[in-house]
């Protein structure tokens, strides 16, 4: 105990029976008391076969670092890059184009030194309509691949 206030009060509490392990907790942190937290995290680790408290490592799952980082794609692979193949994904390209173009477009004005009003308007509601239609244009989270059975992304 740091002062005389504190031990008096941890003897007064002994007296009225209030457990020191409950006591610890009030403004002092939960020392010396069960984590039910640590004992689950410890069983799963025992159930992994790895015991003790986890530490990271720079460990990767390719073997091979150079193979991962491949500065050459495939772009015949099927599953690398498909080409839109419906009415939905070309508006959603169409949707990605105007804000690009809107992008490169603020740029531009930006650096104008005289720049009417209406530019600057039709610039912005360009934006605007490309962002709004990408809520339409999106697709469905059940077929979105970089999504957990959650919907947490991953």
């Amino acid at each position: 105990m740091a002062n005389r206030a504190e031990r008096r009060k941890a003897a007064k509490d002994q007296r009225r029976g209030i457990p020191s392990q409950y006591d610890q907790t009030q403004g002092r942190g939960r020392a010396n008391m069960i984590d039910e937290y640590a004992l689950q995290e410890k069983s799963r680790r025992i159930q992994e076969g790895t015991d003790g408290p986890w530490k990271p490592t720079a460990h990767f799952d390719v073997d091979d670092v150079e193979s991962a980082f491949v500065a050459d794609p495939n772009y015949r692979d099927p599953k690398a890059l498909k080409a839109p193949h419906s009415l939905h994904q070309w508006f959603r390209v169409v949707s990605w184009t105007l804000i690009i173009l809107a992008a490169i477009a603020f740029c531009v004005v930006m650096w104008l030194p005289q720049h009417p009003m209406w530019l600057i308007a039709t610039v912005a509601i360009v934006f605007i309509i490309g962002v709004l239609s990408l809520f339409f244009t999106a697709g469905n989270s059940k077929d979105n691949p970089n999504l957990d059975a959650n919907g947490t992304a991953v």
